[in-house]
């Protein structure tokens, strides 16, 4: 085969890779899938689309929107997230927040991984290939290893990931810290507080001194001191022991103990789903070490089935969502709290379509983000076909 047909060949696999990634990134700041639930006691008028939550490759979001008609008028969208934790958990299931956290909080380092080993699949020269992946997985594993395990490591992380912890927590994701309500302080303190303003004294407490640095900040930066100031109220409650460290590891652990906790406060069962979280984190962040360094050992040549994995796994990534996305439906419809105000029988939660439960109806169908998932993967078919055939070509 002459070098201008295969030129041709690694130029047409380049573009199509290029498109593919593009539409990576569209996938991860878009919503992936859809639920909702629909009832008589939602009436279509104020729930057109019921109580409807959106999953994101980072977080669940709220799907409801802002009604505003001649019969209805709302300032804000109802919190439909929060209002389906609501609804579930009278049937004992846990919250929403309680369902994927380690693929969420592990969720952008996976995606630029697949962008790594697409780029390695575009480069035709092992050489190169490996400079290029080996380059890329090094930044991958400091930037998740600074992200979990050091201190302050929770800024490292997306808005939208650290907007849908804050969500999960009841407190509005604003840009605003003013919001917050304002805490009533008495006793001995309160009454000394306010003699001392009385005399002309400006007293300032240290909850005050960090809402005003809250109110300074913009964007992230305040929604992670939303939840250190939660953290905190937790720490004098006695909830949390360890000092705030504002790692990711931190953070991801204590967050799934608050959302467990958070209908049915039940200890003994709470600690030891904790404790999986953290080993499983762990072993995350070890398990993608590993395939990282099976990936490269598998790049030094093109072809085996290391070296395919590289666009494999990228183009299958629809149906991982799907096998991830029904095993932790599974799993809400069978880890049932006893706390739950009705007892009902393990179930399979609707994965796609409509299903319904005592007097609601569930509707599960994909969105925005996985249509564009699926569109991703045509491409880097017709990209994996060109190379195949590149290769084969080649030894003729």
């Amino acid at each position: 085969m002459n070098a201008v047909s295969q030129s041709k060949q690694t130029l047409q696999v380049a573009v199509l890779t290029l498109v593919a990634l593009g539409l990576f990134a569209v996938v991860f700041y878009s919503p992936i899938w859809w639920v909702s639930l629909t009832a008589p006691n939602y009436p279509a008028e104020s729930f057109p689309d019921g109580v409807r939550i959106h999953f994101h490759m980072n977080g669940v979001f709220n799907g409801c929107q802002k009604i505003d008609s001649d019969e209805i008028s709302e300032d804000i969208a109802l919190d439909c997230v929060h209002e389906m934790d609501t609804i579930n958990h009278y049937v004992g299931m846990y919250p929403i927040a309680a369902g994927g956290p380690v693929e969420r909080g592990l969720g952008q380092f996976l995606m630029i991984l697949l962008v790594v080993m697409l780029l390695g699949f575009a480069c035709t020269r092992p050489r190169i290939r490996l400079a290029i992946m080996g380059a890329g997985f090094a930044g991958i594993v400091i930037w998740m290893y600074l992200t979990l395990y050091s201190e302050g490591g929770f800024g490292l992380q997306n808005a939208g990931y650290v907007e849908a912890l804050v969500t999960s927590l009841d407190q509005e994701a604003s840009d605003d810290a003013s919001e917050e309500p304002e805490f009533v302080i008495g006793g001995i303190v309160g009454v000394l507080k306010k003699s001392l303003e009385d005399s002309g004294v400006e007293v300032e407490l240290p909850t005050e001194v960090a809402r005003r640095n809250a109110r300074e900040q913009t964007g992230k930066e305040n929604l992670i001191e939303q939840i250190r100031l939660t953290y905190e109220k937790d720490r004098e409650n006695g909830r949390v022991e360890e000092p705030w460290s504002g790692s990711s590891y931190q953070v991801m652990s204590w967050h799934y103990a608050k959302s467990l906790g958070r209908y049915f406060n039940n200890q003994e069962e709470i600690v030891p789903m904790v404790e999986t979280l953290k080993l499983a984190v762990n072993v995350a962040f070890w398990g993608l070490i590993g395939a990282m360094l099976l990936l490269l050992y598998g790049a030094r040549k093109n072809s085996g089935i290391l070296y395919w994995l590289l666009v494999l796994v990228p183009l299958g990534l629809p149906l991982f969502f799907i096998i991830d996305y029904s095993a932790w439906l599974w799993w809400y419809g069978h880890t049932l709290n006893d706390m739950g105000a009705f007892s009902v029988k393990p179930f399979m939660p609707t994965v796609f379509g409509q299903g319904k439960v005592a007097q609601f109806a569930t509707h599960s169908y994909p969105y925005i983000g996985f249509g564009v998932m699926m569109l991703s993967s045509l491409v880097l078919a017709v990209a994996l076909m060109i190379r195949r055939k590149q290769f084969k070509d080649q030894r003729i």
